[in-house]
């Protein structure tokens, strides 16, 4: 059995994020980029169940311009076997993405696809349900517990209620929460063993898909500054500025 992991290039978690001087966007010159963590969470998850012997292939997947080819190649250190590229210049929205990754699958016919249940860059939360929908088949959302079994997935998911066990036939589209796992420490040995695998590079053309942006944004801007704390001498006066002044109570 085939897995077919996304994975997606975002500003590394760690830089401070700036907006545009013309508020057109965010500003990625000179920044570190990096994968997307429930991405990185996504291909964990699908090394292991190929480690248990679940599965045969792990494929990762990225849809995006020519760099994505380091987010790939990290993918492939963590322990994909090989990886395919999408490469396109155009702003790729949800429905884009779900559309190209829904070509994949009817071309590598995986019995599993796990997703990154968001991408932090635009916190979408959109395109693993998306794919679902135009694939046909059955989703399970926030994993933070993948078993999969006699052509059958079991996941557990967190839920407002406490949690909720889901059971689908494969194939199944699968999305991750935090939980889920802890991914592994990329090793050196595993770096320059991914360097030697096997990168397919396509472009949306060639998988028949339209990728012109649907939305537009009309305008970026940083939320405004918090000012900074006071203190009071007692209850009564905090009363009387949350009241008053906070107008909260």
């Amino acid at each position: 059995m085939k897995i077919l992991v996304g994975v997606k290039r975002v500003v590394d978690y760690n830089v401070k994020v700036r907006v545009r001087s013309d508020n057109t966007g965010v500003d990625t010159a000179n920044v570190k980029m990096s994968m997307n963590p429930f991405d990185e969470i996504a291909v964990e998850e699908a090394v292991r169940l190929r480690e248990k012997g679940v599965a045969s292939e792990v494929i990762a997947v990225s849809c995006g311009p020519a760099q994505c080819q380091e987010t790939l190649r990290t993918a492939m250190a963590i322990g994909a076997d090989r990886a395919i590229l999408v490469e396109t210049s155009e702003e790729l929205q949800p429905l884009a993405v779900a559309k190209l990754l829904k070509a994949l699958v009817d071309k590598e016919q995986p019995g599993l696809v796990i997703l990154g249940k968001q991408a932090i860059d635009d916190d979408a939360n959109q395109t693993g349900q998306m794919l679902a929908a135009l694939a046909d088949l059955p989703q399970a959302t926030f994993a933070s517990k993948v078993e999969v079994t006699d052509g059958r997935a079991t996941v557990t998911r967190e839920v407002d209620g406490g949690l909720e066990t889901i059971s689908a036939t494969l194939p199944v589209v699968i999305t991750t929460d935090l939980r889920l796992n802890d991914p592994r420490y990329v090793t050196l040995p595993n770096i320059m063993k991914a360097k030697k695998k096997p990168m397919d590079t396509l472009k949306p053309e060639e998988l028949g898909v339209d990728v012109s942006p649907r939305l537009k944004t009309l305008k970026v801007t940083e939320p405004p500054g918090r000012s900074a704390g006071i203190k009071v001498p007692d209850v009564a006066t905090l009363v009387a500025k949350l009241k008053n002044e906070a107008k909260v109570i």
